[in-house]
């Protein structure tokens, strides 16, 4: 076969699959019991929606994002983050008019034709939560705690949580000036002059070497918050640390979105090296009325299920995956095979993860599926079995086997698998 995924897809298959799974059960039910509903949005949307919301001048949008021109003529562009997605459809739907905040997540594949390389790829995976409607520092509390928690429940211990604030509209443009005044008198290259111009905070962004050394010495808006965002900063710190969740100032976190205001966040696990950003988000309070909608501030993040999935495997973590296969059929012809068939259909439906051989292979070659399957027993029905009623029931652990009347052997592997 000649066919290969495309250059820079993640893909996950058995038994790796498994672990991703878990990862993305384990979120859905730290976000269910944060009172967040599960929504499901387009993967790809009008080019404009993110031009607008992500912002014209990030690299997301001029070199990284996949657009293509419909039959129609529209341009459409593969979702390269969820947020404005989410807060388009938040507006659409109306659900915005209820009770507030509006409390969601999702998750899913999105795209970004950036260079492949471990950690990053074109197509990637992302949890992703919102909560819009409230501008309170406890909703930007409960969002990052929610992320931190679940990955301690994950088993990670080395995620680091860095923080920020980047002001607000009264603020930041006294910062943006002070810090275009510092950035313009620098040997930067064309293209992050015109950066300057534009939106300078992202300047702060460059993971370049030769450019983050001239930035040593920048101003920092942590120094230029007015009152009620420095206020606003402390509360969501102590709130975090009444969670005893310790975070490290980052004044220089300004992340890559230009939607960003306050509370910004990124967490980040020092074994990935230089992807080491696993995930972040913050507080985006003039995005709605960015693509049409009225004033409706909002907080949120993106977690990364391949980095998430990376770091597991450099801390060594196992995640405890439901059994694929708890039971095994071996059938020894025709009447057996039927037989089978029903009474493992009747083990699904008792919540028994279960298989059988097909095909009609011979007790060998069926037992050797048996150990391959990692089931822990292994059901053997036969001519003789069928006659008498009865099944036997080998535990594929000690080798112990038993009979047991086919009425009963639901009940009795139930009993022995708890």
């Amino acid at each position: 076969m000649s066919f290969q995924a495309p250059k820079g897809v993640k893909e996950y298959v058995p038994p790796q699959a498994s672990t991703f799974s878990a990862i993305r059960a384990a979120f859905a039910e730290t976000a269910r019991r944060a009172g967040y509903s599960y929504l499901e949005t387009a993967v790809f949307e009008d080019t404009q929606l993110f031009a607008r919301g992500v912002g014209e001048s990030t690299d997301v949008v001029s070199k990284e994002m996949y657009t293509f021109t419909d039959r129609g003529g529209r341009s459409l562009t593969l979702r390269p983050e969820f947020t404005a997605g989410v807060l388009r459809a938040v507006l659409e739907y109306g659900l915005h008019r209820g009770q507030l905040p509006v409390k969601v997540w999702a998750n899913g594949p999105v795209f970004r034709a950036e260079a492949p390389q471990e950690g990053r790829y074109r197509q990637f995976y992302q949890l992703d939560l919102e909560a819009i409607g409230s501008e309170d520092p406890a909703v930007d509390a409960e969002t990052i705690a929610l992320a931190w928690q679940w990955y301690s429940a994950l088993g990670l211990t080395r995620v680091r949580l860095l923080l920020n604030s980047l002001g607000c509209k009264e603020c930041r443009p006294i910062y943006r000036a002070r810090l275009q005044e510092f950035l313009r008198g620098l040997d930067l290259d064309e293209a992050t002059r015109a950066r300057i111009e534009i939106n300078p905070l992202r300047v702060l962004d460059d993971r370049r070497p030769e450019v983050r050394a001239q930035l040593e010495n920048a101003p920092l808006i942590g120094d230029h918050l007015c009152a009620d965002c420095k206020a606003y900063h402390d509360r969501v710190k102590q709130l975090l640390a009444d969670l005893d969740i310790p975070w490290e100032d980052s004044p220089k976190l300004v992340r890559g979105l230009d939607y960003y205001t306050r509370t910004t966040f990124e967490f980040d696990h020092p074994l990935l090296g230089a992807q080491s950003g696993i995930g972040g988000g913050g507080r985006y309070d003039g995005l709605s009325e960015a693509i049409g909608g009225p004033p409706l501030p909002g907080i949120g993040f993106g977690l990364g299920l391949d980095r998430t999935v990376l770091a597991l495997e450099r801390e060594g973590v196992q995640l405890d995956t439901p059994p694929r296969c708890e039971v095994y059929g071996v059938a020894l012809g025709d009447e057996a095979a039927r037989a089978m068939f029903r009474l493992l259909s009747e083990l699904r439906a008792a919540g028994v993860a279960a298989d059988m051989a097909f095909g009609g292979k011979g007790l060998k070659g069926a037992m050797k599926g048996a150990d391959r399957s990692g089931a822990r027993f292994a059901l053997i029905l036969g001519e003789r079995d069928l006659a008498a009623e009865a099944v036997q029931v080998k535990d594929l652990t000690t080798a112990d086997q038993t009979e047991v009347p086919l009425a009963q052997v639901v009940d009795v592997l139930k009993g022995k698998l708890q």
